[in-house]
C-alpha cells in the first residue's frame, strides 16, 4: 500500500535543520521525537504517521506538522493534499433552512443589514440591504470564504487582520462544539489548502476574540461604514445565528447606510423580489 504521506514527512524531516530543535547538533535532519515535540504530538503517534499505520490525521495535527517542519506554502499545500484529514465520523452534511418567521423579520428591516449564518458559516439568507453590502463578492456563500478566498475581502473588511483572526477563533470554537460536522471539516480543508493566511492562523492554536462589536466595512457605492455588530442565536435552529449591523444615529455611517438602503430598494424594485 502506498505511503506517500510517510515518505513526505520523512523527506522534509531530513531537510529541517537540527538547530531548530536541538541547538548545534551536527547531524542532518531531525529525529522523529524532535518533530513530534515541535508539533505537540507523541513520538509513537508521529512514528505511526511516517510508517503509514496512522492515516487521516486531524486538520489540527496537519497544521502543527506544517509548522514544525517549517514548510513553505507549496509544501504545506502538498501536505494537506496527501493527509486528506477527515472527521472522526462521516456524518452527512446537514441541510439547513431558515425558518419563514426569521426571513420575514429580516426582510422587514429595511434600514438594518441582516443575514443568517449556519453551522459551517454558510450564509443561509440575507435581506436586501445585506445583499447590497455583499454585492462585490464572488464567493458570497460562506463568510470564511469571503474573508480568506475572495479578493474583495481585503477591501471590504477594513480591519482585515483583526476580522480574519476573530473569524478563525470563532470557527475553532464552533468546531469544538461539533467535531463530527462534515461541512466544518470540508471548509477547514478547503481554506487550509487555498489560503496561507488561514493555515497560519489555524495552526497557532491561540484563543482570541471571537466577536468584534464594532466593524468597519467598505461596501460599493457609498463611503466607508463604521457599524455595531450584533449576533443572536436562533431558538429551534441549532448552529444558526442572526447577524445584524447598525450605525450610530446621525453619524456619517448612518447617512451612508441610508443611501445604500435606497439604492438596494431601487435595485430590488427593478429586478423584483427573488424567489
Amino acid at each position: 500500500m502506498s505511503n506517500a504521506l510517510g515518505q513526505f514527512l520523512r523527506r522534509h524531516r531530513a531537510l529541517t535543520r537540527p538547530e531548530q530543535a536541538a541547538g548545534r547538533r551536527q547531524v542532518p535532519g531531525l529525529r522523529r521525537d524532535e518533530v513530534a515535540r515541535l508539533a505537540g504530538l507523541s513520538t509513537g503517534y508521529y512514528a505511526r504517521l511516517e510508517q503509514g499505520r496512522q492515516r487521516r490525521p486531524s486538520w489540527q495535527t496537519v497544521a502543527t506538522l506544517a509548522r514544525a517542519l517549517r514548510l513553505d506554502e507549496p509544501a504545506a499545500a502538498e501536505l494537506y493534499r496527501l493527509a486528506r484529514p477527515a472527521v472522526r465520523r462521516q456524518r452527512p452534511a446537514r441541510v439547513e433552512r431558515v425558518a419563514p418567521e426569521v426571513l420575514r423579520l429580516m426582510h422587514g428591516w429595511t434600514d438594518v443589514p441582516a443575514y443568517v449564518l449556519g453551522w459551517s458559516q454558510n450564509v443561509l439568507a440575507r435581506n436586501p440591504l445585506a445583499g447590497a453590502l455583499h454585492s462585490r463578492f464572488a464567493h458570497d456563500d460562506n463568510m470564511l470564504r469571503m474573508i480568506f478566498l475572495d479578493p474583495a475581502g481585503r477591501e471590504f473588511f477594513r480591519d482585515w487582520s483583526e476580522t480574519a483572526r476573530a473569524a478563525v477563533a470563532d470557527l475553532r470554537e464552533i468546531a469544538l462544539k461539533a467535531p463530527d460536522e462534515r461541512g466544518l471539516a470540508e471548509l477547514v480543508g478547503e481554506l487550509a489548502i487555498k489560503s496561507p493566511q488561514f493555515r497560519r492562523l489555524w495552526a497557532e492554536r491561540k484563543s482570541g476574540e471571537t466577536f468584534r462589536r464594532t466593524i468597519r466595512l467598505s461596501p460599493p457605492e457609498v463611503n466607508d461604514l463604521r457599524l455595531s455588530r450584533a449576533v443572536f442565536l436562533i431558538a429551534g435552529a441549532p448552529g444558526q445565528r442572526l447577524v445584524t449591523y447598525q450605525a450610530e444615529p446621525g453619524s456619517p455611517s448612518a447617512d451612508a447606510l441610508a443611501l445604500l438602503a435606497t439604492l438596494a430598494a431601487s435595485d430590488l424594485g427593478e429586478r423584483g423580489p427573488s424567489v
